[in-house]
């Protein structure tokens, strides 16, 4: 399966379709099980005859291979959140309770995660493309803080800042609340501001650039 954000250490990742997944393979590993039993309960629990419905099974579990150290390619599953509760619903014990809490906080960060890059994505493709070209694994920070910088220049806000202000769902884009002048600043600056993220990597010396651009812009138009 095609990763928009690579897997971490406890093997959750986002998917191609901005959905926070994990992996059988690290499944097994972190609840210190083999991997053929996480298998065969994974295909106990997607059986037609478990109960689950086949849009619950076809939406929460994907089956997929790996290549172990031999080069043989074996199989594996990738889990969403309730892909995951379901799975491990039965794994009892202290440590086991230890994982499913850690595993539940990683899927909570990762879809913030994934929320913050749609979000930016909306908001200003052409910064996220340039943000995800400079690291090489980007954090929610790196996308928030230029697309903070960029609405509080204009907008004298953060977009959550707006959001709050105005009554707007949480997650949905600010773009049809902007004026057009707004929204026509926000476009050149973001253009701008593709460029100074490779010549100007310090955040504050890009404020001040384009703090500067934004005073200039207002001065010519009076």
């Amino acid at each position: 399966m095609k990763e928009l954000i690579p897997k971490d250490k406890y093997g959750v990742f986002a998917d191609r379709e901005n959905t926070a997944r994990v992996d059988s393979l690290y499944i097994a590993q972190y609840f210190e099980k083999e991997h053929f039993h996480v298998l065969r309960d994974i295909a106990r629990i997607t059986d037609s005859k478990s109960g689950l419905s086949e849009d619950f099974v076809s939406s929460n579990f994907k089956s997929s291979f790996y290549k172990d150290s031999t080069g043989r390619r074996l199989p594996c599953y990738f889990m969403t959140r309730d892909g995951f509760t379901m799975l491990v619903m039965g794994y009892t014990g202290q440590k086991a309770m230890r994982f499913k809490e850690k595993y539940i906080r990683r899927f909570n960060k990762m879809e913030q995660f994934i929320n913050t890059l749609v979000s930016a994505r909306e908001e200003f493709p052409l910064l996220t493309e340039n943000i995800k070209l400079l690291h090489d694994n980007p954090k929610p920070y790196h996308f928030s803080n230029e697309c903070d910088m960029l609405n509080r220049i204009v907008i004298g806000m953060s977009a959550k800042q707006f959001r709050l202000t105005n009554n707007i769902e949480k997650g949905k884009s600010i773009r049809p609340y902007l004026s057009d002048e707004q929204i026509s600043m926000l476009e050149t600056l973001q253009k701008i501001d593709v460029g100074l993220l490779v010549a100007v990597p310090d955040y504050q010396q890009r404020k001040r650039y384009l703090e500067w651009y934004v005073t200039k812009m207002k001065e010519k138009a009076i």
